[in-house]
């Protein structure tokens, strides 16, 4: 295991990593391997100024090294400013695991990875993500117990996605409250692209208030099952940015928001469940404004499973994980009125408001 430290003392160093680190501000990186399992994964902690980096594990068959070290730090970034904006006191922290999550995820491997976790002595709190099931966050509570996501019998929480859902769908309800004066969603078109644990439970939402749905998967399979349940309309690959609609939903991987598709997508509401929607936080964020379309920040209205898996820490409790999930409501629609009023984008209004509870933290 390698730890990369003491940023402040590097930031004249040439080393892409410690740039990457001094530039987002990253306290720690944590590089490990495992010879035997075949376990290759790199552990981002952002900070640790409101509490414990608390943040998912994803696996992913990234290109190379680089293109996981890019999304890990992002990805941590962001779970400090998600945490923040909640009102958790919680810092920002991910994990990313390299390889084929059918195919080359085995038990061993996770209770390997749950190994490297406990080195970390608490300041890094695991959990699901991409690649992840509620298995896999019990093998590694077979080697630490600084995991949540758990299933249920053992006093877990279980599968978050369905509360990180609910939390998408207020966010929508909020976006459309602001932009049309009503949260009700009967009649609006809504494209969700991606259609996981996530976006499925969006789709269910919706569909039962009465919106249009159109779904966009990789996976035909799903697409059909999903589209036979929910009656909701397929489109195939990109032919998705070119949908009529009044809602875009991204709920797969992030950067769906970058010059290509904003010369396509036709919606006045962006509203989904993916991290990093926008593929340049400044010029895209800045784009979606001047097309007049309400962008709902992914780092907020997505916080839902990390509200789930924070109830974890002080005896879970899925009424009130419900309750402070439901709050996002409130909380896009301050957002938003903080963007027009300040005249800045509805993403910096969100990022300002979290990082003022850091830096308060910070300054204690």
């Amino acid at each position: 295991m390698i730890k990369v430290t003491d940023v402040q003392d590097t930031q004249s160093s040439t080393n892409p990593v410690i740039r990457e680190m001094s530039e987002m501000g990253h306290e720690q990186i944590v590089f490990c391997q495992d010879e035997e399992t075949g376990l290759k994964a790199i552990i981002a902690i952002h900070s640790t100024a409101l509490g414990p980096a608390l943040g998912g594990t994803r696996m992913w068959n990234y290109k190379n090294e680089l293109e996981a070290l890019n999304d890990v730090l992002r990805l941590s970034r962001g779970m400090t400013f998600k945490a923040s904006i909640s009102g958790l006191n919680l810092g920002g922290g991910k994990a990313v695991i390299f390889g084929d999550a059918k195919t080359q995820k085995t038990d061993a491997l996770m209770r390997r990875f749950g190994k490297f976790v406990e080195t970390l002595g608490g300041n890094y709190i695991t959990a699901e993500d991409v690649g992840m099931t509620t298995h896999d966050m019990e093998m590694v509570r077979e080697e630490t117990k600084h995991v949540t996501g758990i299933p249920e019998s053992m006093g877990g929480s279980g599968d978050p996605s369905p509360v990180t859902a609910y939390g998408v769908y207020m966010g929508m309800k909020a976006s459309a409250m602001y932009k049309w004066g009503s949260d009700s969603l009967t009649g609006k078109k809504v494209v969700v692209q991606g259609i996981g644990n996530v976006g499925m439970n969006l789709v269910k939402h919706l569909t039962e208030e009465g919106a249009i749905v159109t779904i966009n998967d990789i996976s035909q399979e799903r697409l059909e099952m999903v589209a036979a349940k929910y009656r909701a309309t397929i489109v195939v690959g990109d032919a998705v940015y070119d949908v009529d609609m009044d809602i875009y939903a991204p709920c797969a991987l992030g950067a769906s928001i970058n010059d290509d598709t904003l010369s396509r997508l036709n919606c006045e509401i962006i509203a989904g469940a993916a991290n990093n929607q926008l593929a340049d936080e400044v010029k895209h964020g800045q784009m979606v404004m001047d097309k007049g379309i309400i962008y709902a920040p992914d780092f907020l209205i997505n916080a839902g499973g990390l509200i789930n898996v924070y109830s974890e820490l002080h005896g879970y409790n899925r009424e009130g994980a419900l309750a402070k999930t439901k709050e996002i409501y409130n909380t896009t629609l301050e957002i938003l009125k903080k963007s027009e009023l300040e005249e800045i984008t509805s993403h910096e209004a969100a990022k300002q408001i979290a990082q003022n509870r850091v830096s308060k933290a910070l300054a204690k």
